[in-house]
């Protein structure tokens, strides 16, 4: 479908596909606006993904932004809960148009197009705290503070940045014969769904996707991995990372805490995957989700404790009832 542009974006055009079969060719750089993250949400039971997509009058494109719906389902009231999330702020080209103009074209497309269909959208990991501020307000979104935590990779080694308690932990399960692998059997994918599922059973705010979604990353190797970290046989720790433009992402984690704590299976597990993203050659391990901003934060805590870094930002909200957004607005206003 072609939306028209405002006056200040003359000769553009703005297009939203919904069929992976119908996109034209897309930079592919960032993996959290690529074709092959559409396709693997296309096949995941209760995710539609959108493709946002701006051409010129030359009909190149000069960037486009995925956004993609969620389904969930709960046995008490409301039963059915839908909600719309953006990854980061979309890909685009050299072009004389500024990327918060685009940007806020898009995401407006977008809203018009799901309209009352979602409770709410979701944009969160921009690249910078401030990007879109001015056109994310003129949409009615409103921002809520976040952090972020990444650890570089490229500055100094893992090992370096790790205290030495931490380090002699790891290096004593390893030796009682722990160890991490990439997930490449039937029997460490349903051990690895197993474990990510129990684990965030009682966690209502953490959507675990469907197993098609995993499966998707577990085919596309050069996207993203599953990891498994074993002791004795068991699945006692699981992790999904995903890799975009030379940064590597762990989306989803999981552990057996307590019953193996003498095991320290959590340390392992973010251990062993961002000593892998290290062998490969990626600058950053990203945390995608830490939480809040909560002055005590058991899990930003454990994550920093492997030396990263933690910043400030913003996850911008915007609900479908006028009401509701307006409340949450001011609850949240700074």
């Amino acid at each position: 479908m072609g939306l028209r542009p405002h006056s200040s974006m003359d000769g553009l055009t703005i297009t939203i596909y919904k069929k992976s079969s119908k996109l034209p060719a897309v930079d592919e750089s960032n993996f959290f606006h690529s074709r092959r993250l559409f396709e693997i949400l296309e096949k995941t039971p209760r995710h539609k993904p959108y493709m946002v997509v701006v051409t010129d009058a030359q009909g190149r494109i000069v960037s486009h932004l995925l956004g993609f719906l969620r389904y969930r389902t709960f046995i008490f009231p409301p039963f059915l809960l839908v909600h719309c999330r953006v990854l980061s702020e979309g890909v685009y080209a050299e072009s004389k148009y500024s990327k918060e103009e685009l940007m806020g074209e898009m995401l407006g497309a977008l809203t018009r197009d799901i309209g009352l269909r979602v409770l709410y959208i979701e944009v969160s990991n921009l690249s910078q705290k401030m990007l879109g501020y001015k056109q994310l307000r003129q949409l009615d979104f409103y921002p809520v503070h976040w952090m972020s935590v990444h650890n570089s990779l490229h500055s100094h080694t893992p090992e370096e940045r790790i205290p030495e308690k931490m380090q002699k932990r790891i290096n004593q399960a390893h030796e009682r014969g722990a160890k991490t692998e990439m997930v490449t059997t039937e029997d460490d994918f349903v051990a690895f769904s197993k474990l990510m599922r129990k684990h965030n059973i009682f966690k209502p705010k953490r959507f675990i996707p469907d197993d098609a979604f995993f499966r998707g990353l577990m085919a596309d190797k050069d996207s993203g991995q599953l990891f498994v970290t074993k002791y004795h046989g068991k699945v006692i720790g699981c992790s999904a990372v995903v890799y975009s433009q030379g940064d590597a992402y762990m989306w989803y984690s999981a552990f057996r805490r307590k019953t193996y704590h003498h095991m320290h299976p959590d340390i392992l597990t973010i251990w062993d995957a961002m000593k892998d993203a290290h062998q490969r050659g990626y600058r950053h391990m990203c945390f995608m989700d830490v939480g809040l901003p909560f002055e005590k934060n058991s899990f930003r805590d454990f994550i920093l404790s492997f030396g990263g870094k933690e910043q400030s930002t913003y996850r911008w909200f915007r609900f479908s009832l006028k009401w509701v957004n307006k409340l949450l607005a001011w609850i949240y206003r700074e």
